[in-house]
């Protein structure tokens, strides 16, 4: 197991892939037991921590890794200040989420009542995945959508229409896999 103590900061900022694999297996726990406890705190779902844990590698990475950069080690141990980006990802994500979503009854009907033939052709039994998992699969693969049109149109963030394409994705290989 992965610790700080193994991670060079500046072999890190430099960007090489064994420095970031180290970086994530020690970071990887800590962040995702703050996200866990914030969602959990505020009585979402826990499946959306993986998402806020998701969204916290890519902030680090963004801008040419430049929230990593801002990382002092003169105020804080590496490990509390992961898990302050952490905790403050999780609100992020916690307030879009509040802010803009619709619900599946707001979504137009000739939306929502798009030929279902990928679920017929793949023969997918009812309940296995969610009314909203099903209409995102509907909106990018019958409409021909990309995700900042679904995302749009269902008004939620592109990185929620990504999510929940890629949960459907998870759910249905896992199905089919059993059955095979």
């Amino acid at each position: 197991m992965a610790s700080f103590d193994d991670i060079d900061l500046r072999t890190l900022l430099a960007g090489g892939k064994r420095d970031w694999d180290r970086f994530v297996a020690a970071a990887a726990p800590v962040i995702h037991a703050v996200a866990r406890r914030v969602v959990a705190a505020h009585g979402v779902s826990v499946d959306e921590a993986v998402d806020v844990a998701q969204d916290v590698f890519v902030r680090l990475c963004a801008d040419d890794r430049r929230l990593l950069r801002s990382y002092d080690p003169a105020r804080a141990s590496l490990g509390t200040w992961l898990a302050i980006v952490a905790r403050s990802c999780a609100i992020d994500h916690l307030r879009r989420r509040r802010q803009s979503h619709a619900t599946l009854e707001e979504v137009p009907d000739s939306v929502a009542a798009v030929e279902d033939k990928h679920v017929e052709r793949l023969n997918i039994p009812a309940g296995l995945l969610t009314e909203r998992q099903a209409l995102v699969l509907r909106l990018l693969y019958d409409r021909d959508m990309d995700v900042a049109e679904a995302a749009s149109l269902l008004k939620v963030d592109a990185q929620t229409v990504r999510s929940t394409h890629h949960k459907a994705m998870l759910r249905l290989r896992e199905h089919f896999r059993v059955e095979a």
